[in-house]
C-alpha cells in the first residue's frame, strides 16, 4: 500500500529554515510572502492489505523514529 506521512513543525516552535527562505525571498523581491513554515514529506511502500493495520504500523514508525514527538505533529494518508 502507499502511504503518505506528513510531518509539520508544531506552531509554536520556531523554524529557522522557514525563516531563512523567507529572508531569501526578500533578498530576491518578493516582498509579498509573508511567511514560511519548511514541512516534510515522506512516501512509503508498506506491504499489507488492512489500511487500518497499515496506517497503525506506520504512525509507531512517526513515534519512533520518523517524526520528532517533542518538535513535530504527523498525518499518515494510507491509500491504495
Amino acid at each position: 500500500m502507499k502511504v503518505t506521512v506528513e510531518i509539520t513543525r508544531r506552531p509554536e516552535i520556531a523554524d529557522p529554515q522557514g525563516a531563512t527562505v523567507l529572508r531569501a525571498l526578500h533578498d530576491l523581491g518578493h516582498d509579498e510572502v509573508t511567511a514560511v513554515r519548511v514541512d516534510r514529506m515522506i512516501h512509503l511502500e508498506v506491504s499489507g492489505t488492512d489500511p487500518g493495520v497499515v496506517k497503525a504500523g506506520v504512525e509507531e514508525m512517526c513515534r519512533q523514529v520518523l517524526a520528532n514527538p517533542v518538535l513535530e505533529d504527523f498525518t499518515v494518508v494510507v491509500s491504495g
